[in-house]
């Protein structure tokens, strides 16, 4: 399985940089300006401190990289975190970065794309671009670890979000909160 992997400048780097840890199929990197910002704000990381995760990384600026196109298959796009700037841009069809043009390449190629979204509160023009999202098949993913787990630390926060979003990409299996009562 091939997952693009965005990272945007809405704060929460903590989820992504677990993500590529924790996702073992092939990852293809790409960081924005405002990106690396929050890498290195956030997690005191360079985005070269990642290729380590990941199978290549390609430049924001860079619109001829394979994934700028259709005719080069991915199966999934994730971007985590995914800031309103990006949404906006996705939902009015702009794709002036590689991870905008990655985004309309997964809608128009009915990719599974996932925007996780680290914002709080959203502005009534973001919530109707997020749904115009979702009604085009975009899974939209709050940052909003589940508390049903009982997390005692900020990592059990991460790790538990992180799970649902292997999950939802089908990396993971489903095991749900009260499965024991099923078993």
């Amino acid at each position: 399985m091939k997952i693009i992997v965005g990272i945007t400048g809405s704060s929460g780097a903590v989820y992504a940089v677990d993500f590529l840890k924790k996702c073992t199929t092939d990852k293809f990197l790409i960081v924005s300006k405002w990106g690396k910002v929050l890498l290195k704000d956030e997690m005191n990381l360079a985005d070269k401190d990642l290729h380590f995760y990941v199978k290549k990384q390609f430049s924001d600026d860079d619109l001829t990289a394979p994934t700028a196109s259709g005719s080069n298959k991915f199966d999934a796009m994730v971007i985590i975190p995914c800031s309103t700037s990006t949404i906006g841009k996705i939902a009015s069809g702009i794709g002036d970065t590689l991870i905008t043009r990655t985004a309309q390449v997964a809608l128009k190629e009915r990719y599974k794309l996932v925007l996780c979204v680290r914002e709080t509160p959203l502005s009534t023009i973001t919530l109707e671009q997020c749904t115009k999202l979702s009604q085009a098949g975009v899974i939209i993913m709050p940052i909003s670890p589940p508390m049903y787990c009982l997390p005692k630390s900020v990592d059990e926060y991460v790790n538990a979000f992180v799970n649902r979003l292997l999950e939802v990409l089908e990396l993971k299996e489903r095991r749900g909160w009260r499965v024991e009562e099923l078993d």
